[in-house]
């Protein structure tokens, strides 16, 4: 039964996350970014399975790729958010084609490594999918939080308030 929980819980997290990225969602600065990540990752460390016993070695080169894959993707995704700040000075979010891009891009190399450890008897159980999917909603909302912190609450001046995207200049 815990199997089907954590699938669950993962099924719902990523729909809930997706719709949310595709609708303008207020930004608030109630510095919770990390409650959902935090969630997932202690549900996934306190599930056995994270690390295949007959596979330790290859199965932790596939989770740390795995890791990376969650890093990269959700620090792609922060910085293809855009940003904006509304007449009355709140902040709001959305995700642009590019997130999109950078969402299929990090599903693809995901099943990819799936696919790998399969060729090579590794099994990957929700743990580890729980702990990529933590690393990536971490890194997102973190740095979303410190680009809403970067953003003058003195920004909106049309009906439509400012709009900010990060140029390549400000990602370095």
């Amino acid at each position: 039964m815990p199997g089907l929980v954590n699938v669950l819980v993962i099924v719902a997290v990523i729909a809930l996350v997706v719709v949310r990225q595709c609708s303008e969602q207020r930004i608030s600065g109630d510095r919770r970014w990390w409650v959902l990540p935090g969630v997932l990752l202690v549900m996934a460390l306190r599930e056995p399975g994270l690390v295949d016993p007959h596979h330790e070695a290859l199965s932790v080169v596939v989770l740390g790729a795995e890791l990376a894959v969650g890093l990269v993707t959700g620090a792609g995704w922060a910085w293809t958010t855009r940003l904006r700040r509304a007449e009355d000075g709140s902040l709001w979010g959305k995700g642009t084609r590019a997130t999109a891009y950078v969402w299929c891009a990090g599903l693809t190399l995901r099943a990819g490594l799936y696919g790998l450890a399969t060729a090579l008897g590794i099994h990957q159980g929700a743990p580890a999918l729980m702990t990529a999917l933590a690393a990536t909603l971490l890194v997102r909302g973190g740095i979303l939080a410190r680009r809403a912190a970067e953003i003058p609450e003195s920004c909106s001046g049309s009906a439509e308030g400012m709009s900010f995207r990060p140029t390549w200049k400000d990602r370095v």
